[in-house]
Formats: C-alpha cells, sequence, structure tokens
C-alpha cells in the first residue's frame, strides 16, 4: 500500500475516527517495522489520545499494559524523560538510547541533554521519536519502541524508516488534536499591531516600561497604551499573561 492511502487511513475526520485511526496506524508501522507506537498530544502532560468513548489509544490499540508503570501514569516523566527534553528541542525524528541522540541534522542542543539512567527515566531502552510542534506552542510525540529489551541499536530502522515514520506520526496528532480541541483558549479574530508586538517583545526580554519607553522613543504612558490594548485583545489578565500569549501564537520568538 502506498504512503498517501496510508496517510488517509491514519488521519482522523472525526471524533468517530479515532479509534478506527488507531488501529492502522498500529497495523501500518506494524506491517513496516514492527515496532511499538506510543503517542502523546501534549508532553508537558504526558497526555495519551483517547477514543470519544474515553478509552485510552495506548491500552486498547497500541498495546500497552495498563499498570501503575505505564509511562503516561508517571508524573515525573513531562519533566525528566530525555524524550520528552529532546522533543523541546528538535522538530525532526531522532533516535536515542542510553548512548545519545541521533539526528540527520547536528543539533547542538541535543548534546547537552542529560542520560544519565536513561531507561529508568526514559522508561524505555531505545526508541525513534518523532516531534509534533502545533500551534499554540503545544508539543505532541510518538515513540516507535523495539519489543526485544537487547534491540538497543535502531540505526538501520532510523534510517529505512523515520521519514515515513515522522509523515504518519504528524498526520495521526495532528488531526486527533483538531478533532478533539475544545473551546479555544486563545482569542482568534483579535490581530496585535506592529507596536503592540514591538512593546511586548521587549517586556519579554524583560524591559520595563520606562526601558521600552527609552528603547522606542515613546512616552512610558504610550506604551502602556499598547501593552494594556495588547492584554485586551489576547484576554489576557495582565501583561505576563499577554506575553504569554503572544508567544503561543507566534508573536514572539527567541533568535537562534
Amino acid at each position: 500500500m502506498n504512503l498517501i492511502e496510508n496517510i488517509k487511513k491514519i488521519r482522523i475526520n472525526s471524533v468517530d475516527d479515532i479509534k478506527p485511526s488507531a488501529e492502522h496506524f498500529r497495523d501500518i508501522v506494524q506491517a513496516l517495522c514492527g515496532l511499538k507506537i506510543a503517542a502523546s498530544h501534549n508532553i508537558a502532560r504526558s497526555n495519551t489520545p483517547i477514543d470519544k468513548s474515553g478509552e485510552l489509544l495506548a491500552t486498547s490499540v497500541f498495546g500497552w499494559e495498563g499498570t501503575n508503570k505505564d509511562w503516561w501514569k508517571t508524573e515525573s516523566l513531562a519533566l525528566n524523560s530525555p524524550i520528552v527534553t529532546a522533543c523541546r528541542y528538535e522538530n525532526e525524528p531522532f533516535w536515542i538510547n542510553d548512548q545519545g541522540i541521533h539526528s540527520r541534522i547536528e543539533n547542538n542542543f541535543l548534546k547537552e541533554i542529560d542520560l544519565v539512567k536513561f531507561s529508568q527515566r526514559a522508561m524505555t531502552h531505545a526508541a525513534i521519536v518523532v516531534p509534533v510542534h502545533m500551534p499554540f506552542g503545544q508539543i505532541g510525540a510518538v515513540s516507535f519502541n523495539p519489543l526485544s529489551r537487547d534491540h538497543h541499536d535502531l540505526t538501520e530502522f532510523y534510517n529505512k524508516y523515520s521519514e515515513e515514520l515522522g509523515i504518519y506520526s504528524h498526520s495521526f496528532i495532528n488531526s486527533y488534536v483538531n478533532v478533539s480541541a475544545r473551546t479555544p483558549l486563545l482569542p482568534i479574530k483579535s490581530k496585535l499591531s506592529r507596536r503592540e508586538v514591538e512593546c511586548l517583545r521587549w517586556a519579554a526580554l524583560g524591559k520595563t516600561d520606562h526601558e521600552i519607553s527609552l528603547i522606542l522613543e515613546r512616552s512610558r504612558a504610550t506604551v502602556r497604551f499598547h501593552i494594556h490594548n495588547a492584554t485586551t485583545k489576547l484576554d489576557a489578565v495582565n501583561k505576563s499573561q499577554a506575553v504569554f500569549k503572544a508567544t503561543q501564537l507566534g508573536y514572539i520568538s527567541i533568535k537562534r
């Protein structure tokens, strides 16, 4: 079966499709490389997808046991797992074990990630991982794990299958988030002006209203006016939340 047909099978178009699409995803990956899927649509909380009846796909489809030791029940995973940390600094598929993090394009950030007690902290001994970066700063991830604990080197699997696994993972996670999204937390219709964005960018860098007024050569009252307008448009309660929401929407970013 070709790639396009597989994508159509994996993509979720409604809540009714969630479980069938997950089953297609599992079967396609099993036929392709025999790896076990672990999927999270929000690594900040170790969230794992559910079907329309609230049943965990991890147990009902992807073959995880549903015990207290399962990865999504481990509260420290979002903060301590090297896999989760790597997903915050990489947006292309990579593979990882206790010896290193391997990606197609060199990423110096990945070299700094601590891999001590890798298996214990990551709850796997090796995995191909696909980070899925979405709107509003949300990050999902899909890891593909070998069934045998003796299978530590995924170089061959990564070289053969990572591109295809990446496409399937993005299709599954993105479509899942879209169909399961509830009331939007961020305003859609309001647009910030150039000056409002400029003021928030300087605020994000820790500048006070007075310092921003000196930088922009405007009065402090003018700076406060623009920040107040931006705060109102973003439905934020204060400047700090306005900066956070503006960052989620991509108005503010850091230079690399």
